[in-house]
């Protein structure tokens, strides 16, 4: 765990040590304004909630995560210094960790830079706490998936536009398996169990649960295999690279 603290160390700090994290939090607290006060109704609703600041992350994610993610690895072959990361004396899953905790921390920084939301909602009114505490939970554990997704991407390729497009078609992908347009396609001639399958899938039927309050053991372990199984694939790509 040392070596993964390490490079978990050294990726956070890179993060603040130019502008770019900066200007990533000012977009995302200043989107999430737009898409709760504007978008979400937030005054309208008449409701001391934060229904309308959840119910736009995924869409928020699907963008600005992957372009956290992009970077991870591309960067590194680009500059050739993922050979020098190599032959430090830690092995290639310490180095896919410490990396993806990395950013994973930098997104929870952000995430829980929007508190004065949830000052805003109890000074209006009385609000569930507990369901807002099962939101910011969900919200994060649906980022790791994200990012899980954006890093292994991000090994593929030295191009970080290219693993900017193909993040956010994949985790697309993961968003609308949920929706009501792709279940109805299937529903009209596939079993139940297939779509049942199809919709097991998706970032928003587990998100959607956890949000309500409901912290279903089912939803934790579905992103906690998701991320498993892209950082293992993010480790089979790069040592794949490598032996190439």
């Amino acid at each position: 765990m040392s070596n993964v603290l390490t490079i978990f160390k050294r990726e956070l700090r890179a993060y603040f040590a130019t502008p770019v994290a900066y200007v990533f939090i000012i977009i995302f607290l200043f989107l999430t304004g737009i898409f709760t006060f504007y978008l979400g109704a937030f005054y309208e609703r008449d409701q001391a909630d934060l229904e309308p600041f959840f119910r736009f992350h995924p869409w928020l994610y699907l963008f600005l995560i992957p372009a956290i993610a992009m970077r991870l690895w591309s960067e590194e072959r680009k500059t050739g210094t993922i050979e020098l990361l190599m032959t430090l004396p830690i092995t290639l899953w310490d180095a896919v960790l410490g990396k993806f905790l990395a950013a994973w921390c930098f997104t929870a920084i952000a995430l829980l830079l929007t508190f004065p939301m949830w000052i805003t909602v109890n000074y209006l009114g009385d609000p569930d706490n507990v369901v807002i505490v099962a939101g910011y939970l969900g919200s994060l554990l649906m980022a790791g998936g994200f990012l899980a997704i954006g890093s292994c991407i991000s090994a593929t390729t030295k191009n970080q536009v290219i693993a900017f497009v193909v993040s956010v078609v994949i985790c697309f992908c993961f968003i609308f398996s949920g929706t009501r347009i792709v279940l109805d396609f299937f529903s009209g001639w596939a079993p139940q169990a297939v779509v049942d399958v199809i919709s097991s899938f998706s970032f928003i039927a587990h998100f959607e649960s956890i949000k309500k309050g409901v912290l279903d053991v089912r939803d934790v372990v579905y992103f906690a295999t998701l991320i498993a199984f892209w950082l293992y694939a993010n480790t089979l790509v790069i040592q794949n690279r490598k032996a190439s």
